[in-house]
C-alpha cells in the first residue's frame, strides 16, 4: 500500500505511509474506512445536512483501546482531528475535511445499576439509548429534548432540558468520566482523581480528550409525567406572551414552560384550519404528582382562546421524543442563540414580527426556560459559565435545500443582531455554529482562562482543535 495524503494539524496535506494506516487497522478490534468502504458515507454522514465533509480515514471503534491507539496515530502522525459521538452537534464538529475521524456511534452501552442509581453510559449513546434502559427502573438524568441527540456532546457542553430546573443540568449530575487525553493515557476523572481535568469536562467541550464513558447519577422520575402543549393563534400571540412572563416567574423547580414560536405543524389535535399559519405554542412539563401538576400548569390554558390543547400523563420517553418529528436528519440547520435575564416586551414584539416573515415552515424560535437548580450553582464551579441566565433563544433556522441557504441564514443573523440589546451576552457553547469562533469567550466567560490552562496540561499541543476552540495557555 502506498502513502496516503491526509491533512495535517496544520491544514497542509502530508503523505502517511500506507504501512503505518495498515498497522494501525490491524491493531482494531473496529473498523478503519476510508472513501469508497461500505459503511464510509454512513459514518461520515451527520444530523446536520450542510456539513458534508470527507475525511481520508475513519476509525470506527468499539472501546478504549481503540480510541487510544487512534489518538496516538493522529498525534503521532499530526494530523487533523475530529471526533464523532452522535453527530447532532449544530457545527458540524464530528467531522473533518480531509483529515482523520473517530467514531464513537458504536459505543452507545448504557448499564444502569439501580441500587446505587447509578448509570454508566458510551459515549455513542444517544438520549433515547439513555431513557430506554434508566426508564426501565424508573429513574433518570437530567438530558436534552430530542432523543437522537449523542448524550456526549450534549454533556460536554452543559446539557439542559426538561427536568433540569429540578434536578440541575446534565454536568450537574455527572459522577466520573474516562477520558483518553492527547498522550494517549487512559484516565479517570472526577472530584478525587484529576478534579481539573473534570472540571473542564464539564462544559469545556471536546478541548481535553476523547471521553469513552459517563457516569451519571440518576434519581427517581416517572415512568409516567405531566407533559403536553398549548397552542395560540398568533392573533394572541402578544397578549400570551406577557402572560407566560409572569406565569414562568412563579414556577416551582419541578416544572418548566418553554416557548416556540413556528408554523403550526399538522398535529392531530389542532383544526386544519391551523395547519401552516404562525402560532405560538407552550411545551410544559412536570416532573411530580400528575394532580398537582394539573393545578400548576392549568393557567396556561386561560392565556387566551387556545387553538388546541394537548395535555396529559405520558411516559417521560415519550416525552422525551415528542419533538423528534420535527428534528429528523437530512434538512439543512443555521442557529443563532441569546441568553437573557428576563424576557423585555421589546423582544415579544421583535420576534413576533419576525414570526410573520419566517423564510421556511421548518423554522422556528424557540424561548427553553432555564433557572431553578441550574441556577443554584456557582459560575466557576464547573466549565458551564451561564448559571445566571433565566431563559435561552435558539433562532432554529431550518430548510430543505441549499437554494434556500442565503435568505435563511440572513433572516437568522438579523433576528440575531436585532435581539442583542435584549440578551446577557452569554451563550450555550452547544447551540454555536461553525462560524462563531468568536463567541467563545461569550459562552465561558471567566471561566476561560482557567480552560486555557487546563488545556495546557492535558493538551498542549491543540491535537484536540476541531470544535469552539480553547487554546492551550
Amino acid at each position: 500500500m502506498g502513502a496516503m495524503t491526509i491533512k495535517g494539524s496544520d491544514g497542509t496535506a502530508r503523505a502517511v505511509d500506507g504501512a503505518r494506516v495498515e498497522t494501525l487497522r490491524a491493531g482494531l478490534r473496529g473498523a478503519l474506512l476510508r472513501p469508497g468502504d461500505a459503511e464510509y458515507d454512513a459514518s461520515r454522514t451527520i444530523w446536520n445536512a450542510m456539513i458534508d465533509r470527507r475525511p481520508a480515514l475513519v476509525v470506527r471503534c468499539t472501546g478504549a483501546a481503540d480510541v487510544m491507539r487512534a489518538v496516538d496515530f493522529a498525534r503521532d502522525n499530526g494530523l487533523l482531528l475530529a471526533v464523532r459521538s452522535g453527530g447532532h452537534n449544530i457545527a458540524g464538529s464530528a467531522v473533518c475535511e480531509g483529515g482523520m475521524m473517530i467514531d464513537l456511534s458504536r459505543m452507545n452501552l448504557v448499564r444502569v445499576d439501580p441500587a446505587s442509581r447509578t448509570a454508566h453510559v458510551g459515549a455513542g449513546a444517544t438520549l433515547g439509548d439513555v431513557d430506554h434502559e434508566t426508564q426501565a427502573f424508573g429513574l433518570a438524568v437530567p438530558m436534552g429534548i430530542n432523543s437522537t441527540t449523542g448524550i456526549a456532546g450534549l454533556t460536554l457542553g452543559g446539557g439542559f432540558g426538561w427536568l433540569s430546573r429540578k434536578l440541575g443540568m446534565t454536568i450537574d449530575n455527572l459522577q466520573a468520566a474516562d477520558v483518553v487525553t492527547a498522550d494517549g493515557k487512559f484516565l479517570r476523572a472526577s472530584e478525587a482523581e484529576h478534579a481539573d481535568l473534570f472540571w473542564a469536562i464539564r462544559g469545556g467541550g471536546g478541548n481535553f480528550g476523547v471521553v469513552t464513558r459517563f457516569e451519571f447519577r440518576l434519581h427517581p422520575v416517572g415512568p409516567q409525567v405531566l407533559a403536553g402543549l398549548v397552542v395560540y393563534p398568533i392573533e394572541q400571540a402578544r397578549a400570551a406572551l406577557a402572560r407566560y412572563r409572569d406565569f414562568a416567574a412563579g414556577l416551582p423547580d419541578d416544572a418548566a414552560a418553554w416557548v416556540v414560536l413556528r408554523k403550526a405543524p399538522p398535529l392531530p389535535f389542532l383544526p386544519a384550519s391551523v395547519h401552516g399559519r404562525e402560532v405560538v405554542i407552550y411545551a410544559l412539563f412536570h416532573a411530580g404528582d400528575p394532580a398537582r401538576g394539573e393545578a400548576i400548569l392549568d393557567p396556561v390554558r386561560r392565556f387566551g382562546t387556545p387553538a388546541g390543547v394537548h395535555i396529559g400523563v405520558q411516559p417521560l420517553a415519550a416525552w422525551q421524543s415528542a419533538f423528534d418529528p420535527l428534528l429528523t436528519p437530512g434538512a439543512r440547520n443555521y442557529w443563532k442563540s441569546h441568553n437573557f435575564a428576563r424576557l423585555d416586551d421589546g423582544l415579544f414584539d421583535l420576534v413576533l414580527d419576525r414570526l410573520r416573515a419566517l423564510p421556511s415552515p421548518h423554522t422556528e424560535i424557540f424561548l427553553g426556560q432555564l433557572g431553578g437548580a441550574m441556577g443554584r450553582v456557582a459560575p466557576d464551579a464547573t466549565a458551564y459559565a451561564e448559571r445566571g441566565a433565566a431563559f435561552v433563544m435558539n433562532v432554529h433556522g431550518r430548510w430543505e435545500t441549499a437554494a434556500e441557504d442565503e435568505a435563511g441564514i440572513a433572516w437568522c443573523r438579523r433576528l440575531f443582531a436585532d435581539a442583542a440589546p435584549y440578551a446577557t451576552g452569554g451563550v450555550y457553547v452547544n447551540f454555536l455554529t461553525e462560524d462563531e469562533a468568536d463567541r467563545v469567550t461569550n459562552a465561558y466567560g471567566g471561566n476561560l482562562r482557567r480552560l486555557a490552562q487546563v488545556k495546557a496540561r492535558y493538551d498542549p499541543g491543540n491535537l484536540f482543535r476541531v470544535n469552539h476552540n480553547v487554546r492551550p495557555a
